[in-house]
């Protein structure tokens, strides 16, 4: 059974494998933003959400190439902030790419030091900067 999840997560599109970015413990509205900055940046992506630690670990475990991690995450996370999980997944999956979505520079740098690729804000999502960013990632 669980092949069968794993498999249907491993999306092919016309013989290439879709590269796949899971947003983490974002809210509804924030999701929804971000999806269309993603899309935006790459047609070609598969856009996944992780609202809990189980999702999270499904989706690692399928495959995924980016995570974009809120700065404070819900309910659903032993961690309650991004830069801790982004600390975890550095030791437990190293070839895990992420990234930090927060306002705050300091967060930012907190993210980089702890091995996330650049991030970016909130009021940054649309920019062409964040589609560079997200682009690069995935390259």
């Amino acid at each position: 059974m669980m092949f069968e999840k794993v498999q249907k997560a491993r999306n092919t599109t016309m013989g290439t494998a879709t590269k796949k970015i899971v947003l983490v413990g974002h809210c509804g509205p924030d999701s929804s933003y971000l999806r269309m900055a993603v899309m935006s940046a790459d047609k070609g992506v598969q856009v996944l959400m992780a609202d809990d630690m189980q999702e999270l670990t499904s989706l690692l475990n399928a495959g995924v190439d980016l995570l974009l991690l809120n700065r404070e995450l819900s309910w659903g996370f032993d961690d309650k902030e991004g830069v801790d999980l982004i600390r975890e997944l550095r030791a437990s999956h190293p070839h895990i790419k992420t990234m930090l979505v927060s306002n705050f520079p300091e967060a930012q740098a907190a993210a980089l030091a702890a091995g996330a690729r650049p991030g970016f804000g909130k009021r940054e999502i649309g920019t062409p900067r964040v589609g560079q960013l997200i682009r690069d990632a995935l390259a």
